[in-house]
């Protein structure tokens, strides 16, 4: 469950602007009222101690003081517009008025923007500077930023642009050593936390239902209903 800015769009170009954004919400508040406590706390980069490789990295924290520090250090002065919409994701209305309370306290206002859900993920999302999205998890670490964090990627929804990064990308991918593999993708996430354009507030846990009677059924890490295939490989035992 995410939030997403354009990183070559103003005003959220500005490197401070985006930091005081990151650190204008309430992470725990999120996690307990939209998930009811079924996830965990996100770090504003698209990885978790799910992927293989994963480091930990210093938790961010809802700042309001730092938060008020970077949005005047970075001279935007008026509201700041953020679009979402039921679909976005499960609770991105209650979210994004959640994150308003909390960045008011850092003096930041955020002008809230409901869209309706027919058309919102060709109008809005990967088009509007600052919205509500949501991703599912990818099989590596290197298929996620490939997708979602390479310059040349259709799915570059935060328009991080950074060639550095690219070649980081590209280096991990093709590198043996799983020590120093490990650094890499630890590197690459701290950039695109420290600099990118993704607020990452929580994870979501998937919670299926299974019986006794339910044959076929088996875990499947990615996504609900065993990756979106337990209706063509369970069945009814009798």
């Amino acid at each position: 469950y995410v939030f997403i800015m354009h990183c070559n769009t103003a005003p959220f170009d500005n490197n401070d602007l985006r930091m005081a954004l990151k650190l204008a919400i309430n992470r725990e508040e999120m996690l307990n009222k939209v998930l009811r406590g079924y996830g965990s706390l996100g770090n504003d980069f698209p990885i978790n101690a799910s992927y293989p490789l994963f480091t930990e990295i210093e938790q961010r924290k809802y700042d309001p003081d730092k938060a008020k520090f970077h949005y005047k250090k970075s001279g935007h002065d008026g509201a700041v517009l953020l679009r979402t919409s039921d679909v976005a994701f499960p609770g991105a209305v209650d979210a994004a008025q959640l994150y308003q309370q909390s960045a008011a306290k850092a003096g930041i206002k955020l002008e809230i923007k409901r869209e309706p859900g027919d058309g919102y993920w060709n109008e809005v999302w990967n088009k509007q500077p600052f919205c509500a999205s949501y991703w599912g998890g990818r099989s590596t670490q290197d298929q996620m930023y490939s997708t979602a964090y390479l310059s040349s990627a259709d799915w570059n929804d935060t328009r991080f642009k950074r060639p550095d990064f690219d070649k980081m990308v590209l280096a991990a991918r093709a590198e043996l050593d799983e020590a120093k593999r490990k650094q890499m993708y630890h590197d690459m996430a701290v950039m695109v936390r420290d600099e990118g354009g993704l607020i990452l507030p929580m994870f979501n846990q998937f919670i299926d239902a299974t019986g006794p009677k339910v044959g076929g059924w088996v875990d499947d890490p990615h996504q609900e209903l065993m990756n979106g295939y337990a209706l063509a490989k369970c069945w009814m035992e009798a």
